[in-house]
């Protein structure tokens, strides 16, 4: 199918600038990823002075693939050498770019040689359209490259202080900032699954954190845990040099466990019961496999090292708290946020908006509730989250329709236009055509009308329309 060509316009190496600020602020941004290069922007748009501190060598952050994978595969040895990206070599988007991509930086196909014009690109696209947005405005010089931050805390006169070292030569810096901006992802600490009799069972364990391709799998019997697109991927990629491949999920319905249609070697399982000293592996639902290997496809730990907050902010169960709309602790607002915390979101829009919110209450700009209305909230939020059984692990799951009432509301505060309805239907769209067509939703698709919609607004920002 061909995307329909927008009409060129004059490229604009910044967009207009924002309102005069009321108030410069330094900030700390930790973390070079799609999150603190958005919030670099803002910060920098609303006139704020933007430090941007990133561990690695380049711009990306989980984005960023390496074939490198951890010293431990599981991820649970706290002196393991730490990998940030969980990226396989197969990955591509699970979400077409018009979708995905920023609002004031559309995700278009990109003309030059090499690149992957796809819907549904790879990886790599991804971080070369970091790449581009970054070069476009300019955000390359706020980042320092290769500095490991170790601390972030508070100081007198509710200052931040932020210390760091050099990631070759251990050199250290503390510098002090009028507000940090935490944006160092969530897709590096492996969460598992607690499985009992792990400890005698005698086959491998390892997370999907740290695979990368299936070819040291040829001829082995895999157990998978999860039912997240990181498990659908990996099995179906898996399954073409496996022996064999079982998935067990609590999502999975009784009348759908048994065999996958469409293949010869995949499973689907109720979740696991326990498993034994004789590699076997029992289900709820009685049957037993074995298994040469257990790959947890289990998501990701909330994971904050270096921040001390003297127990203002914790992480229980896998919830960030106390935030207000997952942003703002109301003791520490504005001068500690958080940015992408939400989950089962189109992420880049939903980080783009948080990020405009953030920058503009540091300058004075919209006004924040106070800390008594932002304690309510959250008290009320976390109410209905008991109420109706959800789990608190769950705090910061959106999904459909949650994320698209969040995007408008943080809109609304900032002076930003609502999410497109044609980025909103796309996002449905997909969803159901990944629920019937797992196997071909990427490459085939009829929703011609939506990405003519999503170009027509694209026409707004010639600097994603002239890539």
């Amino acid at each position: 199918m061909t995307i329909p060509n927008a009409t060129p316009s004059p490229t604009v190496r910044f967009p207009p600038p924002a309102m005069p600020s009321l108030i410069s602020r330094n900030v700390a941004v930790i973390g070079a990823g799609a999150a603190g290069l958005c919030a670099a922007l803002e910060l920098r748009g609303e006139g704020h002075r933007v430090v941007v501190y990133e561990r690695e060598t380049q711009i990306g952050g989980t984005w960023a693939y390496t074939p490198e994978t951890e010293t431990d595969p599981i991820g649970l040895d706290p002196t393991r050498k730490v990998v940030q990206s969980s990226l396989y070599a197969s990955l591509r988007t699970n979400l077409p770019r018009e979708s995905m991509g920023f609002r004031g930086y559309p995700f278009v196909a990109n003309r030059k040689p090499g690149r992957d014009s796809r819907r549904f690109p790879g990886h790599r696209e991804v971080l070369e359209y970091l790449r581009d947005f970054a070069e476009e405005f300019g955000l390359g010089e706020l980042v320092r490259f290769g500095r490991d931050v170790w601390h972030v805390g508070l100081v007198e006169d509710r200052k931040w202080v932020v210390k760091s070292r050099d990631m070759n030569r251990e050199e250290g810096d503390n510098e002090v900032y009028d507000a940090v901006v935490i944006c160092n992802g969530h897709f590096t600490e492996p969460r598992i699954a607690e499985i009992p009799g792990i400890d005698e069972w005698p086959g491998k364990q390892m997370h999907s954190h740290n695979y990368r391709v299936p070819d040291p799998f040829r001829d082995q019997v895999l157990m998978l845990i999860g039912s997240s697109a990181s498990s659908d991927d990996i099995s179906r990629e898996i399954s073409i040099v496996a022996k064999e491949v079982h998935v067990a999920s609590r999502s999975v319905e009784d009348g759908r466990l048994g065999k996958l249609p469409g293949h010869d070697n995949i499973w689907l399982h109720s979740m696991i019961r326990n498993v034994h000293k004789d590699g076997m592996v029992s289900f709820e639902d009685g049957t037993e496999i074995y298994a040469d290997v257990i790959l947890h496809c289990t998501g990701y730990k909330y994971h904050f090292p270096f921040l001390e907050t003297n127990g203002v902010v914790t992480v229980e169960d896998n919830a960030v708290g106390p935030l207000y709309k997952h942003i703002f602790p109301p003791t520490l607002a504005p001068w500690l946020s958080f940015v992408g915390l939400p989950w089962k979101v189109v992420p880049f829009p939903l980080i783009e908006i948080q990020c405009k919110w953030i920058a503009g209450i540091l300058s004075g700009r919209i006004p924040l509730e106070s800390k008594e209305e932002m304690t309510a909230d959250i008290e009320a939020f976390n109410a209905s989250l008991e109420a109706t059984g959800v789990p608190k692990r769950y705090t910061h799951r959106m999904g459909e329709h949650q994320q698209f009432e969040y995007d408008d509301w943080l809109a609304a505060k900032s002076s930003s236009p609502p999410t497109e309805e044609w980025r909103k239907q796309m996002y449905f769209v997909t969803g159901r055509r990944k629920r019937s067509t797992p196997e071909t939703y990427r490459d085939r698709w009829d929703d011609e009308d939506l990405i003519s919609l999503a170009h027509q607004d694209f026409k707004k920002y010639p600097l994603g329309i002239n890539l």
